[in-house]
């Protein structure tokens, strides 16, 4: 016995996050960066919004680090598609362009981050129940 037994505690509830970026170097970054917070575990890296759909599928993840702007299915498109086969999937768009913002409200993200933001509102985005802008 390790002594845990029989205490109120509740488990850590792990986020599976997929990062979809077009940008390699954003998507290593992203990924070293929020491996060193306990509680996230990177379950996949999608480099176009079709990509990240496919994953979405696939991984089943609880919250999608989505770029807006990428090749091919953007990630406002890939954000609306996640969001009407899965509702409980978070999205969270990171951005460089705040001009996104009322369009990533349209197609449903939960939170909208410019690119640069402080780490603390970051993960505040990725693990918080409510919509952030």
């Amino acid at each position: 016995m390790d002594g845990s037994e029989g205490r109120d505690q509740q488990p850590c509830r792990t986020v599976r996050l997929l990062i979809a970026d077009d940008n390699s170097l954003s998507r290593v970054g992203l990924r070293a960066l929020l491996a060193t917070f306990p509680g996230i575990q990177v379950v996949g890296e999608a480099g176009d919004g079709r990509e990240a759909v496919v994953l979405a599928e696939s991984e089943a993840p609880d919250v999608v680090l989505m770029d807006a702007l990428m090749p091919g299915m953007d990630g406002l498109e890939a954000t609306r598609a996640i969001k009407d086969r899965w509702p409980e999937v978070r999205v969270v768009i990171l951005t460089l362009y705040g001009f996104y913002r009322p369009r990533a409200a349209q197609v449903g993200a939960d939170a909208f981050l410019l690119k640069g933001c402080p780490t603390d509102e970051l993960l505040e985005a990725i693990t918080g129940p409510s919509t952030y802008y």
